[in-house]
This record gives structure tokens, C-alpha cells and sequence, in this order.
């Protein structure tokens, strides 16, 4: 690795694509998928014919069109629906509730040619799939009605057909989550980038950063009140959001009774915010906190604390609406701890050992929040992504096999 990258992977483009060829005869039918609410999600099922298992895979976002589970479980007798959602690559006005209607096309079109459906939740799409199936088997009348911030949104209008089991690979509890997590709190003022509280910055020497390759070490004081203040940024972004979603609210009332264009412009508008700063997690660099056998860094990269103030990350330009929706630790609902307890189908969670971005305290919470009383848990060595592929990947796919012939 050149000295002056600090990115993890040699191409970060391709992280998710398969790192073997699929086997002979597989055959791929791309597919449109039309939702209710005027969308398109498009899907790609691989498959070498006369499968009667699929196993879907998805992300809010990312895109999973090759994803590196496929050649492994084609060659295994099952067929493979790869699907993206109507915001791919695109976080910054992506409305969670609204990508479950994706979803629901997904499952519609798998349970009409396959006898069983699995859903396989990675990374971001183990906390999509728990949240779509939470909706799938909420008892009659009791799915949610409307968007965080109150705009209707009724889901019992809609089929949300179930799955009949869920496996986790990698998986986190959830956006918010992520994002509470590794937010920077040491930023004071919100559109400044530069902006730093000195007490709080994690990549202070100071405070007890250290930067590769020796492991930085904070005090618990500095980890509680760190914790505290992330969580008070975060709140600071929710207030920020719910004031221009209130203004865009009351400028369409005042469209409504004036016509001036100036109204119908203000009730239009979508007042993007800009977060800097959030890939400052304290276990990126203090390798005692949630112990793994993870090495130096974040999902992104070996030097967070350059990365940081870099233009990759998540959240980065957001709407208020997704903010709420997506990325707000209070206000999101695609949470794992929320909805797992309907999540009550067969589950395999797969934790990889050395992953940069969910760690065992994130596994243990996604475990523990099921309902299903058929939980099979597995470790298998790798970071985030299943790197070394042999190792990792494999050896994931090889556990997800093994489990559906099992539950067969």
C-alpha cells in the first residue's frame, strides 16, 4: 500500500463484488420492479434452474447487483435475487419506510417462482430486512402510518409479503445506530467544518489518541462524556431538521391561501444540510474498546482522523427528511433494537472477527433483539467486507449454506 493512501481497499468501488466467477450454466434475468408508489428498484436473479430456494439479498442503498455472496450459493443449489433500491448511491433524501415498498416487490417476485424465500441481510440490509419483515408480521392494523416527522405514509395499504427466514452477515443494528456512534461531537458549530472542541476531539493527542500503529487509549471519563455529547449532536441535527421541515410546512399552508410564487418556491425546496465530521468512533483507534481482532482504523480507511475531515463518510449531505428517517439515532426506525421483537423467523448471525465497523457488542445487539426463538450464531474470520476473501467470504457462505440445508 502506497504510504500516502490512507483507504482501506485498493478499490473501494468494488468491495461488494464477487471475487470468484459464478459457475457454469448460471444464468441472470435482470428485472424491473415497479412499486405502488410510482418507483423502480431493478434486481438481477441468478439462478441454473430447478431451485426451489432464493435467497435475496439487498441495501438501502449500496449497490448489491454482484454481490460476493451469489457464486457461492448458486454453486450450492440455490437461486440468488440480487436487488437495489430506488436510491442507489444516493443516501442524501433516502426515506427508509419508503424503500420497504422496494423490498416488498423483491419478496413479491420471489415467493411467485420459489417455494422458499431467505432473506440475507448485509451490512446495511440486515437492519432494512428486520425493519421490512417487523412491518410484514405486525398483527392487522398495526403497521406504521406515517413518517417520522408526520407526513402520512399508511403501510397496511400495501402487501408486504414475509420471508421465511433471515440470516445476518456482517449486519448492523441500524443507520442511526452507525451514525451515534461515530459522530463527531467535537464539532461546535454545525456548517464549519473546522469548528473543534479541543476536550472533545478524539484525535487529540491530549485526550489520548495515538495515531497507527500503536493503539490510542482513553479514560473512561473522556469515553462518558464523549458519548454524551455525540448523543448531543446528534439531538442538535434532529432540531435542525424538524425547523426546516417545520418552515417548508408552514410555507405550503401559506401557498395554499396566497398562490405567490414565492410560497409555492419555500414549500418546495428541500434545505439540504452538510455534516462534517463522522467517522470518529473511539473503537476505530482504541483497539481495547469492544475487543475484536480487528486492526487500526474505520470502514473507510487506516488513518480515521484524516479521513474525518475528508469528504468521504456517511451522512455527509443529507435531507432533513432523510436525516430523520435514516440516519437520526432518536428518530429512525429502521433499528434492529426496535424492530427485531417481530422478527420471530429462523435467523443465522454471522459475525466477521476483525470488522471495522460492526463489532461484538453491535452482533450481540442484533442477536439479543430477535424474537425468533431460532437463533443460530456463527464467527468467521475477515473485516467488514470478508477480506481475506478465501478465509472470510467463503467461509461466511459456506456457514449460510450449511444453515439452509439444515433448516431445509
Amino acid at each position: 500500500m502506497s504510504a500516502n493512501r490512507v483507504g482501506r481497499y485498493e478499490n473501494a468501488f468494488e468491495v461488494a463484488e464477487w471475487h470468484r466467477p459464478l459457475p457454469a450454466g448460471t444464468r441472470c434475468e435482470p428485472i424491473k420492479l415497479a412499486t405502488p408508489d410510482r418507483a423502480i428498484s431493478h434486481g438481477w436473479l441468478y439462478s441454473r434452474g430447478a431451485e426451489d430456494t432464493v435467497v435475496c439479498l439487498m441495501h438501502p442503498r449500496a449497490n448489491f447487483s454482484r454481490h460476493y455472496a451469489v457464486p457461492g450459493l448458486v454453486e450450492a443449489g440455490f437461486a440468488v435475487l440480487c436487488q437495489n433500491s430506488r436510491w442507489l448511491n444516493n443516501d442524501a433524501t433516502l426515506i427508509h419506510e419508503r424503500v420497504l415498498l422496494d423490498v416488498a416487490e423483491g419478496v413479491k417476485l420471489a415467493r411467485s417462482r420459489f417455494s422458499r424465500v431467505v432473506l440475507l441481510g448485509n451490512s446495511g440490509g440486515g437492519s432494512l430486512y428486520t425493519f421490512y419483515l417487523s412491518q410484514a408480521l405486525a398483527p392487522s392494523g398495526a403497521r406504521l402510518r406515517e413518517l417520522p416527522w408526520g407526513e402520512p405514509l399508511d403501510l397496511d395499504k400495501f402487501e408486504l409479503p414475509a420471508a421465511d427466514a433471515m440470516a445476518y452477515v456482517a449486519a448492523h443494528p441500524g443507520e442511526g445506530h452507525y451514525l451515534l456512534h461515530a459522530i463527531d461531537p467535537s464539532l461546535v458549530e454545525e456548517g464549519n467544518p473546522l469548528s473543534c472542541d479541543a476536550e472533545l476531539d478524539l484525535y487529540e493527542p491530549a485526550n489520548g489518541f495515538a495515531p497507527p500503529p500503536q493503539s490510542s487509549a482513553y479514560s473512561a471519563e473522556f469515553l462518558a462524556r464523549y458519548r454524551a455529547a455525540q448523543a448531543a449532536r446528534v439531538a442538535r441535527i434532529d432540531a435542525i431538521a424538524r425547523t426546516r421541515l417545520a418552515a417548508k410546512a408552514a410555507a405550503r399552508e401559506r401557498a395554499a391561501k396566497s398562490g405567490a410564487a414565492a410560497d409555492r418556491r419555500a414549500a418546495t425546496v428541500t434545505d439540504f444540510m452538510l455534516l462534517y465530521r463522522t467517522d470518529a468512533d473511539p473503537r476505530y483507534v482504541d483497539l481495547s474498546l469492544d475487543p475484536s481482532r480487528r486492526d487500526y482504523g474505520s470502514l473507510w480507511g487506516r488513518r480515521p482522523d484524516i479521513i474525518n475531515y475528508g469528504a468521504v463518510g456517511f451522512s455527509r449531505v443529507v435531507s432533513p427528511e432523510a436525516w430523520l428517517s435514516t440516519w437520526s439515532g432518536n428518530t429512525s426506525r429502521a433499528e434492529i433494537a426496535q424492530t427485531g421483537a417481530r422478527m420471530t423467523l429462523p435467523a443465522l448471525v454471522i459475525q466477521y472477527d476483525g470488522d471495522n465497523a460492526i463489532f461484538p457488542s453491535d452482533t450481540d445487539l442484533i442477536a439479543g433483539s430477535l424474537a425468533s426463538k431460532d437463533v443460530t450464531r456463527r464467527v468467521v474470520p475477515g473485516d467488514h467486507y470478508g477480506f481475506p476473501a478465501e478465509k472470510g467470504r467463503d467461509g461466511a457462505i459456506e456457514e449460510v449454506v450449511a444453515w439452509l440445508r439444515r433448516k431445509g
